[in-house]
């Protein structure tokens, strides 16, 4: 440590030396200086607070004294270990850890969010960072574009134009750390008070935040097919949120038929606007892939929103906008003036990984393991067929199982807790409070997700929840 910001007062009465030492002596007992921090050198604090050497060696006597300090020989002082030594404050820090309730821990975890980081290319990432560090660009630490790095921006259409069918130019695509930030971002630029179709049970997060927003959450009904038109017409909504590659999360794909329906929704009117969450379309199980929405759009009404959350690490919180072009001028007004959110090195370092096809390997790796996984659970579901009924299965990471001998999505989760495993309720991904949606299928229905699971661990829970549920 250089420097230690302490504030004096010349004209208290209190020496200089005291305030020093107090001030020194309360930073190391809340922990501000932890154990082994090297404090500066006498001559370097008195410099820094333009006072006599001797007030700096007084103050530093005192510490080393009573022992919350120590000189070592031609290094300098340090902070001591306080283990023993009384400090104001902690037997309240104590109480509340002991208040503190612990989380049960469970064998096995079927979150619907998680992602295998055992398969993360650790190898392709060092060296990747390396290079771009030892490029010696000065560059990358100044504030960069708001809209992101040009350079990911191409990264990102090209991929996006080959991978999903979407139609986009860099200028279009905005950077951002994660689909809150980009959501936000969205909201400033549209205004406030915005009507915002939804379908229930959905994402979350999208919901809290967009209503906490103070837009107006109409929730619209689904079918087999996803969001309904007809109802989504009746919600007085300009702006429709949706999940057609995968819906979260009941698993819909929305077929082409509805998908030109909803493309139509949105041309009847300059106000309305669809906003296309492909979270994680990027792992299908059956059939071919369907193209993104956006790629259908023909009258510049789709907002499409991806992310590298799902696929690489949720750490990465890189995430992408592509906006319509009739949406640009707005985001050049009130969008530009909010700095992009993901560091250079990170946005070059994921521009390096889509084009030196790291990427590509690491999706191909990825699809094939969740593959083997979803395989494994739905052969394992097999024993469950006169339990439960399976749904959801043709893509994502999750399934659902539906319950027909009548139990309670609460009493499946506590069966399930006590031997060891956990699931996840659809309840949880209800919004609104019509009770037209508080339907059987809601109280009757977990969620398994599989991504953070093995093979092995999915054969052994299987057995687990066969006991629990049978």
């Amino acid at each position: 440590m250089n420097d230690l910001t302490v504030s004096l007062d010349p004209a208290s009465s209190v020496p200089l030396y005291e305030q020093i030492y107090q001030h020194i002596k309360k930073e190391i007992q809340s922990g501000g200086l932890s154990f082994g921090t090297r404090l500066p050198s006498t001559r370097n604090l008195a410099g820094y607070l333009q006072v006599s050497r001797t007030t700096a060696d007084m103050a530093y006597s005192q510490l080393v004294s009573e022992g919350y300090i120590e000189a070592v020989p031609c290094r300098g002082y340090f902070v001591c270990e306080l283990e023993g030594l009384y400090c104001p404050g902690t037997e309240s820090k104590e109480r509340h850890a002991e208040k503190k309730p612990e989380e049960k821990k469970y064998r096995y975890d079927f979150s619907p969010s998680g992602v295998d980081l055992n398969s993360f290319p650790y190898g392709a990432w060092r060296k990747l960072s390396k290079n771009i560090l030892m490029a010696d660009n000065k560059k990358i630490f100044q504030l960069g574009d708001p809209q992101g790095e040009y350079a990911l921006r191409c990264s990102i259409a090209d991929y996006l134009h080959q991978a999903r069918g979407v139609l986009a130019e860099p200028e279009q695509i905005v950077v951002g750390a994660g689909n809150d930030f980009l959501l936000l971002l969205l909201c400033s630029m549209l205004g406030t008070g915005q009507k915002i179709a939804m379908e229930s049970p959905t994402y979350r997060k999208a919901y809290d935040l967009l209503g906490n927003l103070s837009n107006e959450i109409r929730i619209v009904e689904m079918d087999e097919a996803g969001m309904r038109i007809d109802s989504l017409e009746a919600s007085g909504a300009d702006i429709a949120y949706v999940m057609p590659s995968h819906q979260f999360p009941l698993g819909i794909v929305m077929p082409v038929g509805r998908r030109m329906q909803l493309l139509e929704w949105a041309a009847k009117s300059e106000r309305r606007f669809i906003i296309e969450d492909d979270y994680d379309s990027e792992f299908r199980y059956r059939g071919k892939p369907i193209p993104a929405l956006q790629g259908f759009d023909r009258s510049g009404r789709v907002i499409y929103i991806g992310t590298f959350s799902k696929s690489i690490a949720p750490a990465i919180r890189v995430s992408y906008l592509v906006l319509p072009d009739r949406l640009m001028e707005l985001y050049r007004q009130r969008g530009r003036l909010i700095s992009s959110t993901v560091s250079r090195v990170d946005q070059l370092l994921i521009a390096g990984f889509l084009d030196d096809g790291y990427y590509e390997r690491h999706l191909n790796k990825m699809r094939a393991i969740y593959k083997s996984r979803h395989d494994v659970l739905l052969e394992e579901m097999r024993g469950f067929q006169g339990i439960c009924q399976i749904s959801g299965e043709n893509a994502g990471v999750h399934i659902l199982l539906t319950f027909k001998n009548g139990m309670t999505e609460q009493e499946a989760i506590a069966r399930a807790a006590k031997e060891g495993v956990r699931v996840y309720g659809l309840s949880r991904y209800y919004i609104g409070m019509d009770d037209r949606n508080k339907t059987s299928r809601q109280s009757h229905t977990v969620i398994l997700g599989y991504a953070n699971v093995e093979e092995a661990e999915i054969r052994a829970a299987a057995g687990c929840l066969r006991r629990a549920w049978s």
